[in-house]
C-alpha cells in the first residue's frame, strides 16, 4: 500500500525523524573525536593510524553497499534506523570494554552504513516533491548542528574522561534509537527480500539509476564532496600541530566546527541560491570549495584557519544539498529511494575510503600536511571539471 503525502502527520514524523538523526549524528562524531583523543593519550600510535581509523569505518559502507540499500526497501525505514542505532551502540559499548578502536569503530561503520539509506530514503515517503531540497535542508542543518556540539564534546570530554565521553555516546545511540520507535512506520514499497540481494543485481541497480548525465552528476559529485570533506578533516589532525601549534583533540575539533558550520549556513541559504531546476549552478560551489581550501596554504593563524575552513564549508553547503535532492527524486522515480542512498553510498565511501587509505599511505612517507592539503585543493577543482562537463543544461526526464 502506498501512503498518499496527505494521509502521513508530515510535521510530527519528520521531526521525530530530525531528533533521531540529532542524536546519532552528535555520537557519531563524539566517538569518532573520544577515538581520536585515545589514539593523542596514547603517544605511541604511528601516523598512519589515524588515516585507517576513519577508513575501517567507511569500508563497511564499501562492502556492505550491495545489502544496505535492498535492506532499507524491503522494509519501514523507521525499524531500519531502530537497528542501526542498536548496531552502532554495540560498537560503541566494545570500545568501552577496551576492544581496540579499529575493530569497534569498525562496527559502528556497520550501524552507519545500515542507517544512511533510510535516512535519506525515508524523506520522498514524507514530503511532496516541492518540499524536498527543504527537507535536506533540514537533515543537513540537523547533521551538521549534531557535529558541531557532537564534536566539540567528544573533544572535552574526552580529553577529561575517554570513559565517561564514550558512556555519553552510548546513551545517545539508545536514545537516537527509542526515538526512531515513534516514527511512522510506512510498508516498503519493495518486497524482495534483501538476503536474495546479489553483487551482481547491486551494479545493475547501479546501471540503471546511472543512465542519465544528470544522474552520474549526481552520484559523482556527492562522491567528491564527501571523499574531500573526510580527507581534509584527517589531514587537519596532521596539519595543524605542525601549523598552528594545536596538540589536543578539543583544539583540533574547534577547527571543524568552523568547517561545520560553513556546511549549515550554506545548507541553510541553498533552496534560494540553487532549485532544482537550476542544478548546473553546483559546479561554481565546488570550484569555491577548492579554491578555499588552497587558501589553507597560506595561513599561520588560528582564526584565519577557521575562517577559510567557514568558506570550504559555505561552498560545501551549496554544492551538497540540492545535489542529494536531486538524486533522491531521480532513485525514488526509478530504483528506490533505498536502493539509490545504497548505490551513492557505495561510490562515496569508495571515494572516501582511498583517499584516508591514500593520505594514510602519504603520512606513512613523511608527506608535507601542508602540500597535503594543497594537493586536495586542485583535485577537487580538476575532478569537479571532469564530472560537470557533460552536465545538460535542463534537466533529463
Amino acid at each position: 500500500m502506498r501512503y498518499s503525502h496527505g494521509s502521513i502527520p508530515l510535521n510530527r514524523n519528520v521531526y521525530l525523524l530530525l531528533i533521531a538523526q540529532f542524536l546519532t549524528a552528535f555520537a557519531d562524531n563524539a566517538i569518532l573525536f573520544t577515538a581520536l583523543a585515545m589514539v593523542m593519550q596514547n603517544g605511541h600510535s604511528p601516523p598512519w593510524y589515524i588515516p585507517v581509523l576513519q577508513g575501517i569505518f567507511l569500508a563497511a559502507f564499501v562492502f556492505l553497499a550491495p545489502w544496505v540499500g535492498s535492506f532499507a526497501d524491503s522494509r519501514p525505514k523507521a525499524t531500519v534506523l531502530f537497528t542501526a542505532n542498536l548496531t552502532k551502540a554495540v560498537g560503541a559499548g566494545l570500545m568501552f570494554l577496551g576492544v581496540d578502536p579499529l575493530i569497534s569503530y569498525a562496527v559502528v561503520g556497520v550501524g552507519a552504513a545500515t542507517y544512511s539509506p533510510a535516512k535519506y530514503g525515508i524523506l520522498p515517503e514524507l514530503v511532496h516533491h516541492n518540499d524536498l531540497v527543504k527537507a535536506n535542508g533540514w537533515i543537513e542543518g540537523t547533521t551538521i548542528l549534531a557535529i558541531l556540539t557532537g564534536s566539540l564534546a567528544g573533544g572535552i570530554v574526552a580529553d577529561h574522561s575517554v570513559h565517561a565521553a564514550l558512556g555519553m555516546v552510548e546513551v545517545l545511540f539508545l536514545l537516537s534509537a527509542f526515538a526512531a520507535t515513534f516514527i511512522l512506520r510506512i510498508p516498503p514499497q519493495v518486497r524482495a527480500p534483501y538476503h536474495e540481494q546479489t553483487i551482481v543485481h547491486f551494479f545493475r541497480l547501479a546501471q540503471g539509476l546511472l543512465h542519465t548525465s544528470r544522474a552520474r552528476f549526481c552520484v559523482l559529485g556527492v562522491a567528491l564532496f564527501w571523499s574531500a570533506a573526510v580527507a581534509l578533516r584527517v589531514m587537519l589532525v596532521n596539519w595543524a600541530p605542525v601549523v598552528l601549534d594545536l596538540h589536543d583533540s578539543e583544539s583540533i575539533a574547534q577547527l571543524t566546527l568552523a568547517l561545520a558550520i560553513g556546511i549549515a549556513l550554506g545548507a541553510v541559504a541553498v533552496p534560494r541560491i540553487i532549485p532544482l531546476e537550476h542544478l548546473r549552478r553546483v559546479r561554481f560551489a565546488a570550484y569555491a570549495m577548492g579554491a578555499a581550501i588552497l587558501l589553507l596554504e597560506t595561513t599561520h593563524g588560528v582564526w584565519e584557519a577557521r575562517g577559510i575552513l567557514l568558506l570550504v564549508g559555505l561552498a560545501g553547503g551549496l554544492f551538497l544539498v540540492p545535489v542529494n535532492a536531486a538524486l533522491q527524486e531521480i532513485g525514488h522515480r526509478s530504483i528506490g529511494s533505498g536502493n539509490t542512498i545504497a548505490v551513492q553510498q557505495f561510490f562515496e565511501s569508495t571515494g572516501m575510503t582511498l583517499a584516508t587509505m591514500l593520505y594514510g599511505v602519504a603520512a606513512a612517507e613523511g608527506a608535507d600536511p601542508v602540500m597535503s592539503i594543497a594537493v586536495l585543493g586542485w583535485i577537487v577543482i580538476v575532478a569537479t571539471f571532469v564530472v560537470s562537463r557533460r552536465l545538460p543544461r535542463e534537466k533529463d526526464e
